[in-house]
This record gives C-alpha cells, structure tokens and sequence, in this order.
C-alpha cells in the first residue's frame, strides 16, 4: 500500500503546530496503524529529519496510551484502541489525516502525544477504596451480587484512553470520570468513600477545566472498551444523592 499522511506537527505547547505531508510505500495491510507509523520515522530518519512523536506503551489495547485522532475519529474508523487498528482499515492510495487529541484539558505536548495528567487529578480526588492493613481477609468474607460485579467489571474496562473527551463536542469527561465512580460505588469495598468519591471527582473534573456534558452519546460510541451511556446518568444520580446527604 502506497499512503499520503497529513500529520500533526507541533515543536511544543508553546509554539504553532502545521500539518505536514508524508508519502509511505510499501505499508502491509497486515502491520497495525503504530506500526505504520514506525516505518515513516524510520524513513524520517534515514532522512535525518525528526520523527513524529506518538504516545504508546503496550500495543495490546490494555493501556490506553495510543490516543490519536484519525481522519476525525478516535482512534480511527474501527471500534478499537489505535494500536489495535490495522491497514486493512484502508485502501491503497488512501490519504489520512493524524492529529492528537482536541481538548484545552489536553494541552500538546508534541506533535501527536498530548498530556492527560488531568486524568490522574481526577482519580487522585476519588478513585480509591478503605485498605484496611494487616492480615488478608478471607476471599468470600464480603459477598458480592453477580449483578453487582457484573457491573462493576463493566465500567472498571475504562483504560483512560481519553477517546470520550476526544470525540465529545463539548470535550466533555463525563464518561471517564463516570467510570471510575460507578465501577467502586457499586461494591461493599467502595461504602466508605462512596459520597465523598462522587463530589470529589466530579469537583476535579470541572476544575480541570473540561466542558460540560449534553448527552450527546458521542464518548460512548468512541469509547474502545464499549462503556454505556447510562454510565453518565447512574453518575449523575450518585451525585444528586451524595449532595443531599453530605454537607460541606
């Protein structure tokens, strides 16, 4: 396959960024999206030009690193993380636009890798459980409803990919933050926190200066590990719950 890219390129946050065009030959449908994108620093290299800063780590569609936007989707046109995305995807003299996340929460740090620390701040407001020290308490001592854990599992599949913010229009990080509450708040282990994990995380998130949510369903359909929309309501219901109950 024979490819024209149009990359995202920026030195820093402080400075303009440019699309810039790249030819690629000889790209397999079988190599995965990264992958293609390594053989264009490789010829950037060889070139002695500067390769194109990306975010990745495990390539196994677990850590959530490979945050790119592809032709103006997350993550590109299948329902998957970037690095699980392969070349079959495209057709041979394709031309495809990459760029980083799109969110003032997500301030560029080069080219196409971004800074989502803002992710962490969040789940550092909340995202954690009472660990008691000392002996290990016996595995079914505390029993947990399959319909429970079944839940929880659900929303516990967010990789903090950031593909919701992404793809909302309002850049919105509702379905994440939704996530970290609801996949804790269902379980005995997470009672103690429960109304101080809600109004905690949601008071990070807004600090961080992510938009506000209008149901517009868009992070659900982007989000790769498939986390529903109805994560956003039973969040919202928490929190309603959570202010009337806690005073500050």
């Amino acid at each position: 396959m024979k490819l024209t890219l149009r990359v995202w390129r920026q030195q820093n946050a402080d400075t303009p960024g440019a699309m810039a065009t790249y030819q690629v030959d000889g790209v397999s449908q079988d190599m995965s999206f990264l992958e293609m994108l390594d053989v264009l620093n490789e010829e950037l290299t060889l070139k002695g030009e500067e390769p194109v800063a990306f975010d990745h780590d495990c390539r196994e569609g677990i850590c959530g690193a490979c945050s790119l936007m592809i032709n103006g989707d997350a993550h590109g046109p299948e329902r998957t993380t970037t690095c699980q995305l392969h070349m079959r995807s495209f057709q041979d003299g394709d031309t495809i636009d990459i760029e980083p996340w799109r969110a003032s929460a997500f301030p560029v740090i080069k080219d196409l890798v971004v800074d989502r620390s803002a992710f962490d701040r969040v789940i550092q407001a909340g995202g954690y459980i009472t660990a008691p020290t000392g002996s290990a308490p016996e595995a079914h001592a505390t029993p947990v409803p399959k319909a429970d854990a079944d839940y929880a599992f659900e929303h516990a599949e967010c990789i903090g990919c950031g593909a919701c913010v992404a793809a909302c229009p309002n850049g919105a990080a509702m379905l994440f933050t939704s996530a970290k509450v609801n996949h804790l708040n269902v379980l005995p282990q997470g009672s103690p926190e429960r109304e101080t994990r809600v109004l905690d995380m949601v008071s990070q998130m807004d600090a961080e200066g992510f938009g506000g949510c209008t149901l517009t369903g868009e992070c659900a359909t982007a989000c790769p590990k498939g986390i529903p929309l109805f994560s956003i309501t039973a969040m919202n219901k928490e929190w309603l719950r959570a202010s009337r109950k806690v005073k500050r």
